[in-house]
């Protein structure tokens, strides 16, 4: 596929963005980044953890959001007596006419496109440990049997924070497979007005399906395919290890207030959110800075803070923007020795098979008419 083509596909995939707000708008008032980072992740074969109090819209997000998709949408509600079989599905002895009798597997609720966890810190870690499988490989294994799940397959968990009570906190192994921690805040003042006004009217939004399975696809093949230099690769491994209080490149505060940082699953989300926002602004190449925007969201729950940080009120939100701040950006080799006060010039284009991608544009979902191509979605 030619260059050309390669950009037009990547403008196209801009304003389907711009589709999806709109869509999505018409039940959620307002959250818009809290909506880029779910979008993002879905682009970029991620999954989400929703974190915030009761009342702000998280499982209404989730299921609008599956209701312009034309996938299979699963709820499961995380109870306290939720059993791992009660998610992947189980074994039934079944009789024959002839009288043979012989196991069958009866498929559970996990084998969906779209799976939203809900409460999930309300059911023991032996139930949690059952998505574990299915988040990383996409697959599930009942006995000597592995299953294969749906493509496109992703979570999307919710938690409330606040409460302690007949919760149980996610193990790190279950944390490390979601790419964004999302916090979804309080709406604006004019944003709650709006949602007290067209949440008591009785009245219901009618959503239409703007995406399937092959869409989805094939986005997520050309956010693969969207260009990233070496220079923001050595910027994302720089600050990744600078997360390790054991790392010789890690910042003091770092060494005194963390107990573990971030693996390299940590880096693989950073660009692949990277790839996604660029993506997302029409942009052809992902930059520092989309990774900057990414960071938080990625490494808030990959970073372990210790009690010399709980007694500063350091978080590990506040670890990341102070790493942000001191981790410097990469010099290019070929540039390094410019005189003092001489601004840099740009990094040098990433090698990227572009060439290589074969995507139809009637795989892209639609488009907005030409004279809506530059209105944003109304709110």
């Amino acid at each position: 596929m030619a260059k050309e083509t390669f950009e037009k596909l990547m403008e196209q995939f801009a304003r389907s963005r711009q589709v999806m707000a709109r869509e999505v708008g018409k039940a959620i008032i307002g959250q818009e980044e809290v909506l880029k980072q779910i979008y993002a992740a879905v682009i970029s074969r991620g999954h989400c953890l929703l974190v915030g109090v009761p009342g702000l819209a998280k499982t209404m997000m989730v299921s609008s959001l599956a209701r312009i998709m034309d996938l299979s949408f699963k709820r499961i509600q995380f109870t306290p007596d939720l059993m791992p079989s009660d998610i992947t599905g189980t074994n039934v002895l079944d009789e024959s006419e002839t009288g043979r009798r012989e196991f069958r597997f009866v498929r559970g609720p996990i084998f969906a496109h779209i799976i939203l966890a809900d409460e999930i810190n309300r059911t023991p870690p032996k139930t949690q440990a059952a998505m574990l499988q299915a988040m990383q490989e996409r697959e599930v294994t009942v006995g000597q049997e592995t299953y294969p799940l749906p493509a496109p397959f992703f979570v999307i968990a919710t938690q409330n924070p606040i409460e302690q009570e007949g919760t149980y906190p996610l193990p790190e192994a279950q944390l490390d497979r979601f790419m964004f921690n999302i916090f979804v805040d309080y709406p604006s003042l004019a944003e709650e007005e709006r949602i007290l006004a067209s949440t008591t009217a009785g009245q219901t939004p009618d959503l239409s399906v703007i995406f399937n399975a092959r869409h989805i696809l094939n986005m997520q093949k050309l956010i693969t395919s969207v260009p990233v230099s070496e220079y923001v690769i050595k910027y994302v491994a720089a600050l990744v290890r600078a997360t390790r209080p054991n790392d010789p490149t890690a910042p003091e505060f770092v060494r005194q207030m963390v107990d573990w940082g971030a693996g390299p699953r940590a880096g693989q989300y950073l660009i692949l959110g990277g790839k996604a926002f660029a993506a997302m602004d029409g942009r052809f190449t992902a930059s520092t800075e989309d990774v900057r925007r990414v960071a938080v969201p990625v490494l808030r729950h990959r970073i372990g803070c210790n009690f010399a940080a709980s007694s500063e009120g350091v978080d590990s939100v506040e670890i990341v923007r102070r790493l942000l701040e001191a981790i410097p950006e990469p010099e290019v080799p070929k540039y390094a020795g410019r005189r003092k006060g001489e601004a840099p010039e740009p990094p040098p284009p990433a090698d990227q098979k572009i060439l290589t991608l074969t995507i139809d544009r009637e795989d892209l979902p639609p488009t907005l008419p030409p004279d809506e191509h530059n209105e944003s979605p109304a709110r």
